[in-house]
């Protein structure tokens, strides 16, 4: 007969190795640059019609201070930002959502809805709801108009993988009810609430002879956040579900394919930005081509938000079942 604390001690060494055979299951791969601590300065003289104010603007990358109302394209990071730069008929302004905050001995990312507010020689007030998102893909640079903000994002990169969860830490403040704000006319509160978001697509792309891009969902990684949460959440892990999803209990509408007005937007062979029609959902060990990963602090679309909602994030990771 074996004691009670051999007993013990046996149950623990199996413990021990049961979790040392399940770290050894998995390949933790961080995303580059997704520590969020390095970060470089943008910095935007707006033009005096609309005041003549000095914004900083933040990327995720390493580099000196740019200067010069420069138009930014990201060589070194595959980090892009809602932060910025635009020049409309001749008027500079900044935009400034995605903030680097200290964190322990290094930094993390905030990410702000803010109301960007434009007075046009003091006199004309136009304001705009802009939601803080960081995403994998390029921001196209300087903006021109506000018409089909979507168009103005190459959402996504080229990947091959086949993670089985994403992973990163963070923490959130939910503002309330979100306020609809375009600058044409009146900003108004709609009667739902703002959730901080956090979505992962793995796509199988193709091109056809006219340059339309086209895209199987092979993959699918999403979570809405509606309650605040002071405490930085460590290691949170969201599960990549492959195949289609459309009967899984957790299953919502916002999930579903991306095509038509809703579509993401990318840059063809021909170097146009066109939009991406996923036209399936792919067998679940179809090939992936791209990734699209993008964290916000609203969930609403462009020019929708709550101005106290708030999103930090810190070190993005990829986790990988090891065969």
């Amino acid at each position: 007969m074996k004691s009670k604390n051999q007993k013990k001690l046996i149950a623990t060494v199996f413990c021990s190795l049961a979790l040392s055979l399940n770290a050894q299951q998995e390949r933790i791969a961080p995303v580059s640059f997704g520590d969020m601590d390095k970060w470089m300065v943008r910095e935007v003289k707006e033009s005096s019609i609309i005041g003549g104010n000095t914004k900083y603007l933040y990327e995720i990358v390493s580099g000196d201070t740019l200067f010069n109302n420069t138009a930014f394209k990201n060589r070194k990071s595959p980090w892009a930002t809602s932060s910025v730069l635009a020049k409309v008929k001749g008027v500079t302004k900044g935009s400034v959502t995605v903030f680097p905050e200290k964190r322990d001995n290094g930094y993390c990312a905030r990410l702000e809805t803010r109301m960007e507010e434009c007075k046009v020689l003091g006199l004309i007030s136009i304001d705009v709801i802009a939601s803080g998102t960081i995403f994998l893909g390029e921001m196209i640079e300087p903006i021109t108009s506000t018409s089909n903000p979507q168009s103005k994002l190459v959402t996504g990169i080229p990947y091959t993988g086949r993670p089985i969860a994403l992973m990163y830490d963070y923490k959130v403040v939910t503002g309330g009810l979100c306020t609809k704000a375009t600058g044409f006319g009146k900003k108004h509160q709609l009667n739902e609430p703002d959730m901080a978001e956090v979505q992962l697509l793995l796509q199988h792309r193709w091109e056809d002879e006219a340059g339309n891009v086209f895209a199987k969902r092979v993959a699918t990684g999403w979570e809405r956040y509606g309650r605040t949460n002071n405490t930085w959440q460590n290691g949170h892990r969201v599960t990549i579900q492959y195949g289609d999803i459309t009967s899984k209990s957790f299953y919502k509408p916002y999930m579903g394919l991306k095509r038509g007005d809703i579509a993401y937007y990318t840059r063809n062979s021909k170097g146009k930005m066109v939009p991406i029609q996923e036209t399936e959902w792919a067998k679940p060990d179809e090939a992936v081509t791209h990734i699209v990963l993008q964290f916000s602090s609203s969930n609403g679309g462009a020019y929708t938000g709550n101005i106290n909602s708030r999103l930090w994030i810190d070190n993005v990771k990829l986790v990988h079942k090891v065969e």
